[in-house]
């Protein structure tokens, strides 16, 4: 991107990446903790994996139906709004969640809670996509899904936090670690400003003559007509089922790795600290997924994530047969989360690339949407199968494996 004529501008734009950095930093305490707390909500309350499958499908769902309202809502009032919001409600309902002494009183919250975290990403992103430029949009992009992905790391050590170190019980997963979520939905509210007009800044435009295009079409259109626009792009509606078999994948290894390496005894657990592997390989995959998209690829988002898909599909079988407290897993599994995760940076951009910045709130809301759609589908199966293979966890990783394959397939369809 060209140097802009006013010095301030680029320390502006930065701020503007950091800040919805720092705030999506801490979000996932709010729902990527609960594979921690399965082995207590089933030893304490009696309710199964597979029912406890469709509880992390109702907040999925939520989340699903909520990103293609919260997407558009982005668009109409402001990203900073929304996303300071979101954080605040999810803390208040973890805390709903916490004192659940049974299946509705856990399902209920966990659900409103679903709906609260989706104010966050599609908003989030409509904020970057009005600071960030076509050239710089998938390196920015990749910053904030590393976020997402440091995130899966903070949600996975706090409650390893909460339940080795300091000996609490799994109630304080939903406690504790969300109350950084409050700090930085609060800290997004004041820092950050929808538009580089608030600051006196005029973004140029340097997006490709497509999103050009699309951008003239989008000047003042309704609700209605933005959300026709996405539905009608089939190249961005293929390549929304392709980031719903990523997100299957993701949710999958997310709630169900815990599982795996708590084991039946999860509260002597010698292994359970290998799953912080995961979210660590998920982090920095996102940080390089960006990279390679932009500079190795040349912007063509679907060559990315194809191509790591194919790989975190290939680690993914792999780790099926790795015994579960062998030191391999930590390497293959870094690996899994490596190219799982680090496949978004290829899919987010696609938004403000083929519909115009105008309709990339709604164009991600809607990609979100399938994103958890298809995700909250594996979760029960993941646990019904592992209930009728004599609690045979590793299962999870063929059922992500073959996730991986159907998404990276997608991109033969949204190349052009």
């Amino acid at each position: 991107m060209p140097d802009h004529p006013n010095p301030g501008f680029r320390a502006a734009q930065w701020r503007v990446l950091l800040a919805t950095m720092f705030c999506y930093l801490f979000y996932y305490t709010g729902r990527q903790t609960l594979g921690f707390a399965i082995p207590g909500i089933e030893s304490e309350l009696g309710i199964n994996k597979d029912t406890i499958g469709w509880m992390i499908t109702g907040l999925l769902w939520a989340y699903a139906i909520g990103q293609a309202v919260n997407g558009n809502l982005g668009d109409k009032f402001g990203g900073r709004r929304m996303m300071s919001l979101g954080a605040v409600l999810s803390c208040g309902l973890n805390w709903v969640v916490s004192f659940g002494t049974n299946f509705v009183s856990l399902f209920i919250p966990w659900i409103a809670n679903g709906f609260a975290q989706s104010m966050g990403w599609a908003p989030g992103s409509r904020v970057l996509s009005n600071w960030w430029g076509q050239e710089e949009r998938g390196r920015a992009f990749g910053f904030y899904v590393f976020a997402a992905g440091m995130s899966s790391v903070l949600a996975f050590v706090t409650s390893l936090v909460v339940l080795d170190l300091l000996s609490l019980n799994w109630r304080w997963i939903f406690r504790l670690p969300v109350l950084l979520l409050l700090v930085g939905g609060l800290a997004y509210y004041l820092i950050v400003r929808d538009h580089p007009e608030e600051l006196g800044f005029q973004l140029e435009s340097d997006d490709s003559d497509h999103g050009k295009i699309e951008e003239k079409k989008s000047v003042g259109e309704t609700s209605l007509q933005r959300y026709l626009a996405v539905i009608k792009n089939w190249r961005f509606m293929i390549a929304s089922i392709g980031i719903g078999f990523q997100s299957s994948a993701r949710y999958g290894l997310i709630y169900w790795v815990p599982v795996h390496f708590l084991g039946a005894d999860w509260k002597n657990s010698d292994a359970k600290w290998i799953s912080v592997a995961l979210p660590v390989g998920m982090a920095l995959g996102a940080l390089t997924g960006g990279w390679v998209s932009d500079r190795v690829f040349k912007s063509v988002r679907w060559k990315l994530y194809s191509s790591f898909l194919t790989l975190a599909a290939l680690a993914s079988f792999a780790m099926y047969f790795i015994p579960r407290d062998h030191w391999a897993g930590i390497v293959v599994l870094f690996f899994c989360g490596f190219f799982a995760y680090g496949s978004q940076a290829g899919f987010w951009p696609l938004a403000p690339d083929l519909l115009g910045k105008h309709r990339a709130g709604t164009g991600v809301g809607v990609m979100d949407f399938f994103a958890y759609l298809f995700a909250g589908l594996v979760n029960p199966l993941i646990g019904w199968m592992i209930i009728v293979n004599n609690e045979n966890t590793a299962l999870v990783f063929p059922i992500v494996g073959v996730a991986c394959v159907a998404g990276a397939m997608t991109g033969l369809f949204v190349r052009r």
